[in-house]
């Protein structure tokens, strides 16, 4: 009786699935490993692909652009930076010019009040009734009442150049302020400058070098060039400026003569730029950047341009395209970001960027914007 009961509370013996039974367990068990493994998976993106060489080289491109573009709002920065510092030291010059003449009156007038302190100050009634000689009393009087006019001058110029000093000191204020607004404005763009240009630094690395002497030959081809190569049939870097200098100083020179002896100049100031390189913010004489190029051109034939793209096509008369002569400014872009020189036949003399010289390009290389014929 009691090992019925024993075995009655005894657990009964599991048997495997076999037939049917075993292969529906069988594919619930892979569907919930499917699901489990889909779940595991699904906060992880896959990965980006690596952008192709042409990516890299377009977006290389843009930067460059953009690098440009912010140089020229650094131009035109730095030139407002240049008046405010002007204005500023032009203030400080004539309140310190002010100040000693307000020095030298206030000697004046101390002077003065301590010869009238050392003769005492007697009611003049008095001293008239106490003189003997009444007829030169009266004269010394009119010889004090002179004297206390010229004091009063003296007190009225003094308020006159203190309210003076007070006007140049407000003024200086505000142009220290203006300056110190145009200092973080220039700030502003040469980081924007130097980042674009990292960037494009950062993303060239990324090529192979066949790939990176692939894109500095396209690169040269688009800005008129005939970059150097190494005996692997890599671009480099002084070899390629050089070279390229030699190559467009070997070309001929425009055939098309200059409108007049000041742009004949400017062209031929341009020709002997040929082969220096391009530095952000330079305008020569051993590195230019574009505007800093036309600037210097112009400079050499007598005439002052202003420093930026965007100001020096305004600098003259517009004319269309088919009207360009030796000298004219040609623009491209729709920001006007970029300036060369036109030299006829098609051709132009620019800094095109940087890692890239002073050379002759053919003027459809970039989106054209506008010319202007130096006044």
């Amino acid at each position: 009786m009691a090992a019925h009961r024993k075995s009655a509370h005894r657990k009964p013996k599991q048997r495997p699935f076999t037939g049917p039974a075993a292969r529906t367990a069988a594919t619930l068990a892979l569907a919930g490993a499917a699901t489990a493994t889909s779940a595991t998976g699904a906060g992880a993106a896959p990965a980006e692909p690596a952008p192709t060489a042409a990516q890299v080289r377009a977006k290389v491109d843009r930067l460059y652009h953009d690098a440009e573009v912010a140089t020229e709002k650094y131009n035109g920065a730095k030139e407002k930076e240049a008046a405010a510092t002007k204005a500023v030291d032009t203030l400080a010059d004539e309140a310190a010019r002010r100040t000693d003449r307000l020095n030298t009156a206030r000697h004046a007038l101390g002077s003065m009040a301590t010869a009238q302190y050392r003769t005492g100050a007697l009611d003049p009634a008095v001293q008239l009734a106490l003189s003997s000689d009444p007829d030169s009393y009266l004269e010394r009087a009119a010889h004090l009442d002179r004297a206390g006019d010229r004091q009063a001058s003296l007190l009225s110029n003094i308020r006159r150049q203190l309210s003076g000093i007070a006007r140049v000191k407000a003024r200086a204020d505000q142009e220290t302020e203006a300056l110190a607004a145009r200092r973080a404005e220039l700030d502003k763009h040469r980081a924007a400058i130097r980042t674009k240009l990292a960037d494009a630094r950062t993303l060239l690395a990324t090529l192979t070098a066949a790939e990176r002497a692939a894109y500095e030959r396209s690169a040269d081809a688009a800005h008129g060039g005939s970059p150097a190569t190494s005996a692997g049939g890599s671009t480099t870097g002084p070899d390629r400026a050089v070279a390229g200098a030699h190559a467009d100083r070997s070309a001929p020179r425009a055939s098309v003569a200059a409108p007049d002896s000041r742009a004949a100049r400017a062209v031929s100031f341009a020709h002997g730029a040929i082969g220096k390189p391009y530095v952000w913010g330079a305008t020569g004489p051993n590195a230019f950047d574009c505007s800093g190029l036309t600037q210097a051109a112009w400079k050499a034939a007598g005439v002052s341009l202003p420093r930026t793209t965007y100001t020096q096509i305004n600098a003259g008369q517009r004319v269309s395209r088919s009207e360009l002569a030796p000298g004219d400014l040609v623009f491209f872009y729709s920001g006007i970001s970029h300036v060369g020189l036109y030299i006829g036949g098609g051709q132009m003399i620019h800094a095109p960027r940087p890692g890239a010289p002073v050379r002759i390009a053919p003027i459809d290389q970039m989106p054209f914007a506008g010319a202007t014929r130096v006044a």
